[in-house]
């Protein structure tokens, strides 16, 4: 199971090919995961996701598979980040056949979607319950700047009460900028003396 999942993410060889710079910190609790990333490049763009789906073990893995597979389908209709989680999630809806009843299942992910245009320096970006960071330094003097971007309060799945559409930002990128993507797999990891959680100011502050 281990190896069919790691299969099915992006090879490194195809990463680098995109990009120049750039880590993945991927390790799952379980031997399989809930947690994916994923890269493609179309039309001169790099698109890049970081997802977590429902669950852990073996049901966030399903999900996990069920994500990729998703990405790859709907990217081929659009290359815009809102428009590619507007599309996402009504894939993943279809799929589980989520109609809002008891008995049915009621899966989903939280993602973060990045759309960078290399000649451009731009990136858009859509996010489902997971944020974007942007580490910027402003003043040589002063250490870097973090900004948070927010995404909507609402994840790839059935929800009557948050189905709007996704936002996009656009945001003009400058030299030494750096983006970050995450789970919440890293703030909620619990250690030190006292076995709290790690929680998303530590986070911030280490990006």
């Amino acid at each position: 199971a281990s190896r069919i999942q790691k299969a099915i993410l992006p090879m490194t060889l195809f990463i680098d090919a995109i990009f120049n710079e750039y880590f993945i910190l991927n390790k799952p609790r379980d031997i399989v995961s809930g947690d994916f990333y994923w890269v493609t490049y179309k039309d001169n763009k790099a698109i890049a996701a970081v997802a977590d789906c429902t669950g852990h073990g073996i049901p966030g893995a399903f999900m996990s598979v069920l994500g990729i597979m998703s990405f790859n389908a709907v990217v081929s209709k659009s290359i815009k980040a809102d428009e590619i989680l507007n599309l996402l999630r009504e894939r993943i809806i279809n799929l589980l056949h989520q109609r809002g009843k008891k008995d049915e299942a009621n899966d989903g992910m939280d993602v973060a979607l990045c759309i960078i245009d290399m000649e451009n320096r731009t990136v858009e970006y859509a996010g489902a319950k997971s944020p974007l960071y942007l580490v910027r330094k402003t003043d040589e003097n002063k250490p870097p700047k973090l900004r948070r971007i927010k995404p909507d309060k609402m994840s790839i799945d059935y929800n009557p009460l948050r189905e709007g559409p996704f936002t996009p930002h656009l945001i003009h990128l400058k030299k030494g900028d750096t983006i970050y993507m995450a789970t919440d797999g890293y703030i909620d990891q619990f250690g030190g003396k006292e076995n709290k959680k790690f929680l998303r100011s530590n986070f911030e502050e280490l990006l």
